[in-house]
């Protein structure tokens, strides 16, 4: 039981090594399914070493070395045979920024959970779905970029997901969904439903996921600016507020009505 996790941890980067493999072939459209099959196993070698009690510190480590081959090297080297070969120099320089944001990435997310933190969100782009970016790109279109001008085409891709890595902007976390709760039936029909579509339009629902999931921090921050803007006590609401102890608004004293002894007092 103890070893288990480190087995999915080892298939993960044995896809990582098979992307390379193909993608060095020219094998596209073989390579790039491997990265989204090393995303599901570095999924699950975590949970498992949760649910049974066996997460290490050798697990740790181990993850993330597999990590940099999976989701650093293989989708650069992929990202570099694919579509960046033509820009020359320009292109295997881009490659290496992808590397080294997947590695700066998991050594800060090393540290930042063992000092603890919020769950929910991640510190930047994880390092898996920054390389299903270009992943599901070249799977969509596994022809590749053969002209300098067209392989323009590929620089965002790659350096997109890699600035995001190495960003501060927070990325939702699902590792705080639990698996032991049951589930009502509804959301397994979601699931199977899920499924269908990736079954029957793979690269459609492959690119929509991966990008959908890079938008989903931006749409995030603009939505948290739009409620904050619209929450009443704010700066702006309090300076457009006038004061309650102006001089203008002071109220005058009440008047007290005169007495017969203060009229006669006044008439005498």
């Amino acid at each position: 039981m103890s070893i288990l996790p480190s087995l999915f941890t080892l298939a993960n980067m044995f896809c990582g090594y098979a992307c390379v493999v193909y993608a060095m072939r020219g094998e596209y459209e073989t390579a790039a399914p491997f990265i989204g099959f090393a995303i599901v196993l570095d999924m699950l070698d975590g949970r498992i070493a949760r649910l049974t009690g066996t997460a290490s510190d050798f697990g740790v480590e181990f993850d993330s070395l597999a990590d940099v081959i999976s989701f650093g090297v293989a989708p650069a080297i992929l990202s570099f045979a694919w579509g960046l070969a033509p820009l020359g120099r320009l292109g295997w320089a881009l490659g290496f920024l992808f590397v080294s944001a997947a590695a700066l990435r998991l050594a800060r997310f090393n540290i930042q959970s063992a000092s603890g933190g919020d769950k929910r969100y991640f510190v930047g782009m994880p390092s898996p779905a920054a390389a299903a970016v270009p992943a599901a790109t070249v799977y969509a279109y596994p022809y590749g970029l053969l002209d300098y001008q067209h392989a323009l085409l590929a620089v965002p891709m790659v350096i997109i997901p890699a600035l995001l890595m190495v960003s501060t902007i927070r990325f939702r976390s699902f590792k705080t969904i639990d698996l032991q709760v049951r589930r009502p039936y509804s959301v397994l029909f979601l699931i199977a439903a899920s499924l269908m579509l990736i079954v029957t339009h793979t690269q459609l629902v492959l690119v929509g996921l991966a990008y959908t999931y890079l938008a989903s921090a931006f749409i995030g921050m603009a939505i948290s600016r739009i409620r904050h803007r619209g929450v009443p006590g704010s700066a702006e609401d309090a300076a457009a507020t006038p004061s309650s102890g102006s001089a203008d608004e002071t109220p005058a004293p009440p008047v007290r009505p005169l007495t017969t002894e203060h009229r006669d007092r006044a008439t005498g």
